[in-house]
């Protein structure tokens, strides 16, 4: 895909953050301060830690579409459908981060795109097809781990926001299932 003004951002923002939805809730799970003060601290704290594993995700997603655009493995409508998702991402990321400021804390910073290149296995990618199934994979994981997050946020703005990016990213892997003519699914409840 070409280069946008909101490619490089994402990248940034996984830094290191790659957590499974198992380390992802052990987060959630690991303050019990005594005061109820001390509780909503520590919640607003431990939400914004959550956020920015997700961040992290969707730094993660952002450059890999960045390097499917540059792969020249990509027909000229798919990569236009990737540059939308990647747009996509950059709006999750935006989000947020807003949501972790407004909890108080800072948001994860993104790794290099070589550094993602390396992560997601880049380099054997050799056909289109390789990196739709790659873009499905990761799609399926983001929307898994969004429905995950859901749980232990403590801040309700923060649920529907996550709520709200899993189902984006559940639309993704609609549409990239359906572009490698994957059968639809027998049975329901194909996520979480």
């Amino acid at each position: 895909m070409p280069t946008s003004p909101l490619m490089p951002q994402r990248r940034k923002l996984l830094g290191g953050a790659m957590l499974s939805l198992g380390g992802l809730l052990a987060l959630a799970n690991t303050a019990t301060p005594a005061s109820a003060q001390g509780r909503r601290m520590s919640h607003a704290a431990q939400d914004a830690e959550l956020l920015n594993a997700a961040i992290a995700l969707e730094h993660e997603g952002i450059a890999a579409y960045q390097i499917a655009a540059e792969s020249g493995l990509l027909a000229p409508p798919v990569l236009q459908v990737g540059i939308r998702f990647q747009g996509h991402h950059n709006q999750h990321r935006d989000e947020l981060i807003a949501g972790v400021r407004r909890l108080g804390g800072t948001p994860v910073a993104a790794q290099t795109n070589a550094e993602y290149a390396t992560a997601i296995g880049a380099a054997s990618l050799r056909t289109q097809a390789d990196v739709l199934q790659l873009a499905l994979r990761l799609e399926r994981g983001a929307t898994n781990a969004y429905l995950g997050l859901v749980p232990p946020l403590h801040n309700a703005d923060m649920e529907n926001l996550v709520a709200r990016l899993a189902a984006d990213e559940a639309y993704h892997v609609a549409v990239l299932a359906n572009a490698l003519q994957q059968e639809i699914p027998v049975a329901g409840m194909m996520f979480g």
